[in-house]
């Protein structure tokens, strides 16, 4: 509650109602360029994404790089070029994740700087927004309702100043600051108005540390990538002993000549590493963000993608979600026979004696303007926790009164008949505010109580035209929505109804306290009305207690808490500047309709490397499963790098590539890792026997000189049959499209085998026709079991 002066001053661009005697200017032209050469500047940059260099070291310097960089060296050295081809795939390969995640740099850069606040300081006794990285030390800014604290500080002016610093304390409550108080960075602005001094800018503010950690480019926190780092993991430790004993079978047992030896040991030991399964997950991803930027979409964390297309709860807040931000006033009712022509006059002087009107006050000063001839002596901003503001007057006829406006229910007392005419008017949808007259002094406790009810001013709030649509689409993908609002539950119950969202219409104030009562509550209702702001930040944890992932939506300062908490936070781009910095999805179009493609686009990501994670690992286990083979059976691993290299392009490289970029809109489902192992297990042991026993046939068929090529080529028959026949059932439904990439990919590998030149360079050639149709007839019979297993693991081992 602030005590007003005559006289006072009202800044333009955000008016702050201090003493014009006592107004700061702020610094001097002079004075900011002076700091400027001093380099006492906030020159921390906002990190939108990975810089350059960041983003070159992640897709060159891992783990299977490494190896793969040392056996390609090695294959250089001993063999034909023909051997070394994985080392420029994977050159290829990396090549490709860079260009992708720049180009998602630039998106999220761009949209960045589109979706920036930038703060409003004082200089020279003018208002004026400058970038954040334009405020210098001993600048004076501005703040109001909703805008985040940049840099810390020291309060100069506060007019009913509450500032929240859960982000910083963990304590939900509102701080009062008066001149002189600390204000620092990361703080928000939850009620009132005012302006600070900047005492730390750049890297001493605390702003600095939460770039740092808030770097939005990140892969880290998904099931995803965590799913792929643990089967990447057990790969490794699989690979070490296999490639050990592949190493001293075919050096050491076989004697071969050196040079043939290492070749076929690294032919044994490059299929083992998955290496394109990561970056392929980091391109999806990469491409999903390109994708959502074309739509006004900023993805803060990469993850998001991932984490909304498994939420089955979205908790929406009304107001600028539902509805658009701007209300109408359609019709203003005197109680107790007062005078309309007076009470006007009274919404006249409250609309002016806001600095800062919300929604509902907007549209009152849009209807009834200010007269002039009052005078403002004590103002109480609005507050979401409250749910009411208030406003003391000298009259021009100099008398004198003070006046509340706010929710009714709030207001009065149960019983009331106005609360009567109130529901009624809630059950039709509009929204309704109290203006009553109290006796006492705002700054008095029982100041609500002593209020006597004069109009209920009525609003009527605009619906957004892509909320119905968008909620049929939740309701159509099995997520269930709840509206939580701070407004009266009728009224909210009344404008879900008008939307299609039908359900148990809640007054949160009636919510037990306890957490495993109140998600027995919630999992009941649908509408939830009276929600105070630490209330929703409840409502989200004891939806999360029963297992559920929640998506939070929300605009306002009121919303922050339960963004922060909720699993995916999305905010409108027209929202409030904390509610930006806490979400992980900005709405920069403010389309609640733009959802689904979020929704649409983690879905594609996650089940389409679901899909390619599948080519990759029954490729890892069947190259495992042949070298321990071969060790056991000490014979001459059958494959050169040429071999496995062609295969891994054909059956997994391209066709992965355009899996993983194609429409998918099954709903995503969790435990990755089960769901992959239990298809690439069996694939991948099927197709390991049944190459190796066609191995084994062909030894005992082909005799003399040029044998090993000939069986090589009938065991390379049979794994690109059984490999082919995975990428089919992988790449099941069938469109046309997929259709087209597997029998492509087949007729690739016939022109192999019947190009003389293809012959030569790839070292198959196919000698006589009984072998080759052994070939053909045991890769029959691997598919066959092949089917009855997965179909078998379908029923039998669910995911």
């Amino acid at each position: 509650m602030t005590h007003i002066d005559a006289g006072a001053g009202l800044d333009p661009v955000h008016p702050v109602p201090i003493p014009a005697s006592r107004r700061a200017k702020g610094l001097t032209a002079a004075e900011v360029a002076e700091r400027v050469a001093r380099g006492e500047v906030n020159d921390v940059p906002v990190r939108s994404s990975r810089s350059i260099g960041e983003i070159v070291r992640a897709n060159v310097f891992t783990r299977f790089n490494a190896i793969i960089g040392v056996l390609w060296l090695i294959m250089l050295a001993v063999a034909p070029f023909q051997d070394s081809l994985f080392g420029y795939v994977i050159i290829a390969n990396t090549g490709i994740g860079i260009v992708q995640e720049w180009r998602a740099k630039k998106t999220l850069d761009s949209l960045a700087v589109i979706g920036e606040v930038k703060p409003t300081v004082r200089r020279d006794g003018e208002a004026t927004e400058v970038g954040t990285s334009q405020i210098v030390l001993g600048d004076l800014i501005e703040i109001g309702p909703g805008d985040k604290v940049v840099v810390d500080g020291t309060c100069a002016e506060a007019d009913g100043l509450e500032i929240d610093e859960s982000l910083l304390t963990g304590e939900a409550d509102p701080v009062v600051k008066h001149p002189g108080d600390e204000v620092m960075s990361g703080s928000f602005v939850v009620a009132g108005g005012g302006a600070f001094t900047a005492t730390k800018v750049g890297r001493e503010a605390y702003a600095a540390q939460l770039a740092e950690e808030a770097s939005r480019f990140t892969l880290v926190q998904s099931e995803l990538r965590t799913g792929i780092s643990t089967i990447l993991k057990y790969v490794t430790w699989m690979m070490i002993p296999t490639a050990i004993g592949l190493i001293i079978s075919q050096l050491v047992v076989k004697q071969h000549g050196f040079k043939d030896s290492v070749a076929r040991t690294v032919g044994g030991i490059v299929p083992m590493v998955p290496e394109g399964l990561v970056l392929l997950t980091s391109v999806a991803f990469a491409i999903g963000v390109v994708r959502l930027g074309r739509k006004q979409c900023l993805v803060q964390e990469l993850p998001a993608i991932e984490g909304l297309a498994r939420v089955d709860t979205v908790c929406l807040d009304k107001t600028g979600t539902l509805t658009e931000g701007g209300m109408d006033v359609t019709e203003l009712r005197p109680l107790d026979g007062a005078d309309e022509e007076y009470v006007r006059t009274v919404l006249g002087a409250l609309g002016a004696s806001d600095p800062r009107p919300n929604a509902s006050l907007q549209a009152i000063i849009a209807a009834y303007p200010d007269r002039g001839g009052w005078r403002c002596t004590e103002a109480l901003p609005f507050s979401s926790a409250r749910k009411y503001s208030g406003a003391g007057f000298s009259e021009s006829d100099g008398g004198a009164s003070t006046w509340l406006l706010g929710a009714p229910d709030v207001l009065l007392a149960e019983g009331d008949p106005a609360l009567a005419e109130t529901e009624r008017l809630n059950e039709a949808g509009l929204r309704v505010l109290l203006l009553a007259r109290t006796t006492k002094d705002l700054e008095d406790p029982g100041a609500k109580e002593a209020a006597r009810p004069t109009a209920l001013v009525v609003l009527e709030q605009r619906l957004r035209p892509d909320a119905a649509e968008t909620l049929r689409y939740f309701a159509e993908q099995n997520v269930e929505a709840k509206v939580i609002s701070g407004d009266n539950a009728v009224s909210v119950g009344a404008v879900a109804d008008k939307l299609g969202l039908t359900g148990e219409v809640v007054d949160a104030r009636r919510l037990p306290s306890g957490q495993d009562e109140m998600a027995k509550s919630l999992e009941k209702g649908t509408v939830f009305g009276r929600v105070t702001p630490q209330q929703k930040r409840d409502m989200v944890g004891a939806l999360q207690s029963r297992g559920h992932t929640v998506a939070m939506t929300g605009d306002g300062v009121n919303d922050v808490l339960a963004l922060k908490d909720a699993d995916i936070g999305v905010s409108m781009g027209s929202g409030s500047e904390a509610t930006r910095a806490v979400a992980q999805i900005v709405l920069l179009n403010n389309s609640f309709s733009t959802l689904p493609s979020v929704v649409g686009e983690g879905r594609r990501v996650i089940g389409n490397i679901t899909r390619v994670a599948t080519l990759f690992l029954v490729k890892t286990v069947y190259s495992v499963l042949l070298a321990v083979l071969v060790v056991c059976w000490q014979v001459e691993y059958p494959f050169l790098p040429r071999h496995l290299t062609l295969l891994s392009t054909l059956t997994i490289g391209i066709p992965a590539f355009f899996l993983a970029l194609a429409p998918n809109k099954e709903r995503a489902k969790p435990h990755f890792v089960r769901r992959v192992m239990r298809y690439s297990i069996p694939g991948g042991v099927v197709a390991g026997v049944a190459t190796f026993v066609t191995y084994l046939i062909a030894r005992h068929h082909y005799t003399g000189s040029g044998s090993l090529d000939a069986e090589t080529s009938a065991a390379t028959l049979t794994l690109f049959l059984i490999s082919m026949w995975v990428l089919a059932i992988i790449a099941r439904p069938y469109t046309w499209w997929r259709i087209c990439l597997v029998a492509s990919m087949s007729g690739a590998f016939l022109l192999v085998l019947v190009v003389p030149w293809l012959q030569h360079f790839f070292a198959l050639k196919l000698v006589g026709t009984t072998m080759p149709w052994i070939a053909v007839l045991i890769s029959v019979i691997a598919a066959a079991v092949l089917e009855a297993l997965w179909r078998l693991v379908d029923r039998r081992v669910p995911a």
